[in-house]
């Protein structure tokens, strides 16, 4: 139903997620990121609460692997869940409940998580730590990355119809928020080609928010 990566960037500090599913609108349920704080994806049969719950206990000083354990045990179903943590520090936590849907895994890497379910096989995760810890480029190009790689190792097990890639930096709102809501083929593809229109205008978008005086314009009517 779902893969997803959660990653960190050691030079920047970014914090990230790229995730996809065979569900609609994944993006609006199961990624949840906190600037200067911690990232978490939280899927499977998707309890959208952990994330800001676990962003919270990372806020008040506990580890990923104390959050996650104490948000999962305060919600009940945990068997059900699957959840992947990043701190601020790049350090990791993840959990996939003995009922995760069809063939599951998760695992941790250098500064990112990846998990998923209903998979065409456990390699697809291990593929995607492989690609993120050896992409170069900034961290929404890492992440996909690791998105494509599970594509060309299977990815899930019946068609995809939606993505997401988020990305926090030092704001207090995201610098990156991309999804793709539904897609009969392809969402992977179309995010990716989101990212590709979006890159070059973000940092104009960031200077227009914290400098309207140099804000560019790009000449559209009622342009924001």
């Amino acid at each position: 139903m779902t893969f997803s990566i959660v990653g960190h960037c050691a030079e920047t500090g970014q914090l990230g997620i790229a995730i996809s599913s065979s569900s609609i609108a994944v993006g609006a349920r199961c990624p949840w990121l906190r600037a200067g704080v911690g990232a978490v994806a939280t899927q499977n049969i998707t309890l959208p609460a952990l994330g800001p719950q676990i962003l919270d206990l990372l806020d008040a000083g506990q580890e990923p692997a104390a959050a996650l354990d104490k948000a999962l045990s305060s919600n009940g179903w945990s068997q059900y869940r699957q959840v992947g943590v990043i701190d601020s520090q790049g350090r990791s936590a993840l959990f996939s409940g003995a009922q995760s849907l069809g063939i599951s895994n998760a695992l941790a890497g250098e500064h990112c998580v990846a998990a998923g379910n209903l998979l065409a096989g456990t390699e697809v995760i291990a593929a995607m730590v492989a690609a993120f810890e050896q992409a170069e480029g900034c961290l929404p190009e890492r992440l996909l990355a690791a998105m494509h790689a599970a594509v060309a190792a299977g990815g899930e097990a019946g068609p995809v119809h939606s993505a997401a890639l988020s990305v926090v930096g030092e704001l207090t709102w995201p610098i990156v928020d991309l999804r793709v809501d539904w897609a009969d083929e392809d969402p992977i593809g179309r995010l990716d080609q989101l990212w590709q229109a979006y890159r070059p205008q973000m940092q104009d978008y960031l200077t227009r928010a914290l400098n309207p005086t140099a804000a560019p314009s790009y000449g559209v009517p009622g342009n924001e």
